[in-house]
This record gives C-alpha cells, structure tokens and sequence, in this order.
C-alpha cells in the first residue's frame, strides 16, 4: 500500500494540494490521500527527531488503522501557509486536533500533530 505512487508530473505546492488534501480526508480515503504524500513522508509530535512514521506506507497504516479502529474526523479548515498547511480536524468524540504539513515538490513531506489551534500556528 502507497508506495507504488506516481511521482507528480509537476512539482506541488502547498495552495496547489490544499483543496486535494481537504477532499482526501474527508472522504477517508487513505490511497486518495496517498497520491499527495512524498515517499518519504515522516508523521509525528511536533519536535520529534525520530517520529513513529518515516515512509508514505507507514503513514498511510497510520491513517487506515484509525479508520479501523472506528475513528473518525471532519475537516474545520484548511490553510495555507507558504509551503504549509495548517489543518484542523475535530474528531468524532468532539475533540480537536491540529495538524501542520509541510509541502516539497513531490508533496507532503512533514505532518505534525498538534493539541491545540494556538500550538499548531506558533510551528507555522
């Protein structure tokens, strides 16, 4: 799973994937998702040197295991900043989560999860 995916015929960009990245998660559609993901992708806590996810594949089980395990979440918005996006998710128990992910030509290549809304902008 995922790492059999095209390199983009153009590089991307943050504002260029934007709408991409907001339709992919919510539909939950982990190999939609995968098409905007670098192969190198890495997913984690902000600071992390070493985060759990390295690879597009691990990502992409990361994401699926969620969806399996009967967590959902709806999209609250999608921002760009520069080569970032700023995403905010709030999950099925009411929760919210943040996310920041870093865009390079062959797409995301950086996600990190943040708590809160204030957090997540300070990283930006």
């Amino acid at each position: 799973m995922g790492d059999e995916v095209p390199a983009p015929s153009v590089p991307m960009t943050a504002a260029g994937i934007a709408p991409r990245v907001r339709a992919a998660l919510e539909a939950a559609e982990v190999e939609q998702f995968a098409t905007l993901l670098g192969p190198n992708v890495m997913w984690g806590p902000p600071g992390s040197s070493t985060p759990p996810c390295r690879t597009r594949r691990q990502v992409l089980a990361w994401y699926a295991k969620g969806r399996a395990q009967g967590r959902r979440a709806t999209v609250s918005e999608v921002q760009v900043h520069g080569n970032a996006l700023l995403v905010g998710l709030r999950l099925d128990d009411g929760a919210e989560r943040w996310q920041i992910m870093r865009v390079g030509e062959d797409g995301v290549n950086d996600i990190r999860c943040y708590d809160n809304r204030p957090s997540a902008q300070l990283a930006l």
